[in-house]
């Protein structure tokens, strides 16, 4: 799509996934077997012809580097097509650390204002949805709109947790409330905001202006103020969108996939997910194995039973082991006669024999995290690896490279967490 800008918000800590953003970047996160999530918004912006994207890197970047590389996955490594990773740098007189989303951008506004572009859209790099943004393009030009943002429906229960906006009969926003009480609207905030460039440049300066009486931040700020003053809109997106910022809604995006009819189809050909990679072997089902409603991605070989679970590449399950509703990443061990059960499991991680991993009380919270961990799922970090016949409960949190703590004990209780005595220096890459 000619004459857009893409900026694309990837810098944060993602505290609220516990360990699995513990040593990287959340939009570096493994989602569906074999993609990470960042993979979304970048997919999103080729699938809408978007040539000209910014990535604006800030916690733990290195892996999400890596990953992104020079954009050839997305076609951003051509003559007229660009993919700038964006970072924060201490040494100049305009530039520190990210203090909000907006300071992000407004940080990199040399990048905007060079550019040709007519309208920069503003996108979050911890989502899945899978889209074309020229609907959305189109109905903000149609609107003659200052800005647009793009809206979702929720129950009003739910909408308390997000940035809610009233619209009127014309789509316009008439009210925006951060996480109300008392939510008078359905519509949330999705983070996805079409500003045109020339509007955007100037918000971004008078925020700036504000100093300390701004938390510098697109739906704290930005949004709130221009709606009064300026023609925004809210475009009201009705396909598949979850926002994975919480181990929750995380686990609760794969199950998703594995839906008997999922709302979210990795394999659509006019919405394409890409992502570089090395091309893997099939997986390898063994004769004595069972599969029901997963997902097993190539060079995993699986000789135990799985149901309702997303298995990366390279994972190994042994014969008798048995995995229950769980992700479990890249290059993973279950050793024979393990059960994991509603377990997230992060790369290259061992599950020693004849383990149970998942099973105790749920109602017990995570002693560490409560506000984070509390839904009955544990998550086992980075290298971490889990004697044989040893029990692990529910809420459980084990840190990236635990491996001793573990050996004088015989389970953990739900709720527990476990920390490496010191953190190897591999698992920071």
């Amino acid at each position: 799509m000619i004459n857009v800008l893409a900026m694309i918000l990837a810098g944060g800590q993602g505290d609220r996934l516990s360990v699995l953003s513990e040593q990287r970047a959340k939009p570096a996160v493994v989602f569906g077997g074999h993609y990470r999530i960042i993979d979304f918004a970048l997919s999103n912006t080729a699938n809408s012809g978007i040539t000209k994207v910014g990535v604006l890197t800030q916690y733990r970047p290195r892996s999400l580097v890596n990953h992104i590389r020079a954009g050839q996955a997305w076609g951003l490594d051509r003559l007229d097509s660009a993919v700038q990773i964006l970072q924060p740098y201490l040494g100049r007189g305009d530039m520190d650390w990210y203090q909000g989303t907006a300071d992000a951008v407004y940080q990199n506004l040399y990048v905007i204002e060079g550019s040709k572009a007519r309208e920069v859209l503003i996108l979050a790099g911890d989502q899945i949805y899978l889209t074309s943004y020229r609907n959305l393009i189109n109905y903000h030009r149609s609107q003659q709109a200052d800005a647009t943002v793009a809206v979702y429906p929720v129950p009003r229960e739910e909408a308390s947790r997000y940035g809610v906006l009233d619209l009127d009969q014309n789509g316009r926003i008439i009210d925006f409330e951060e996480k109300p009480k008392n939510p008078r609207s359905p519509w949330i905030s999705m983070s996805v905001y079409c500003f045109n460039k020339d509007v955007l440049v100037e918000q971004l300066q008078e925020d700036a202006n504000r100093g300390d009486e701004s938390q510098h931040d697109f739906g704290r700020n930005i949004i709130p103020r221009m709606y009064k003053t300026h023609r925004v809109f809210g475009y009201q997106y009705q396909d598949y969108w979850r926002d994975v910022g919480t181990v929750e809604s995380y686990w609760q995006a794969h199950m998703d996939l594995l839906a008997p009819s999922p709302e979210l189809d990795l394999a659509n050909e006019e919405l394409k997910l890409r992502t570089p990679g090395p091309i893997l072997p099939p997986a390898n089902i063994g004769p004595n194995a069972a599969v029901q409603q997963s997902m097993i991605s190539p060079g995993a070989v699986v000789n135990g039973s799985v149901y309702r679970s997303v298995i990366s590449p390279g994972v190994v399950i042994e014969e008798g082991a048995e995995i229950r509703e769980s992700v479990i990443q890249h290059n993973a061990v279950v050793r024979a006669g393990s059960v994991v059960d509603r377990t997230i499991v992060d790369k290259d991680v061992e599950i020693g024999p004849g383990s149970l991993v998942g099973t105790g009380d749920p109602s017990i919270p995570n002693s560490e995290r409560p506000d984070i961990v509390y839904t009955g799922l544990s998550i086992i970090g980075k290298r971490a690896v889990i004697p044989g016949e040893f029990h692990v409960g529910r809420n459980v949190v084990i840190n990236p490279g635990v491996q001793e703590e573990l050996l004088d004990r015989t389970g953990l209780e739900s709720g527990e967490t476990v920390h490496p005595v010191q953190m190897p220096l591999h698992l920071f890459v």
